[in-house]
């Protein structure tokens, strides 16, 4: 992984920690507005664990169509 990389994987795993405390104090509605970045959370750290390799490979080449 670049250092790009390691740097969004630790801000985005900073977060999630963040609203897993405040919803262990009680703070419902961080939950609520955490949500849509959870859902992100998740796919950017997929992505950053599966490197470049894995997105070229997704992406069909110009004759597959």
């Amino acid at each position: 992984m670049t250092s790009k990389q390691v740097l969004a994987v630790t801000v985005l795993a900073a977060v999630l920690v963040w609203s897993t405390v405040m919803t262990v104090l009680g703070q419902l509605a961080a939950v609520a507005a955490l949500l849509p970045s959870l859902g992100l959370l998740i796919q950017q750290i997929v992505s950053a664990l599966s490197g470049p390799s894995a997105r070229q490979s997704a992406t069909p080449a110009a004759g597959d169509c």
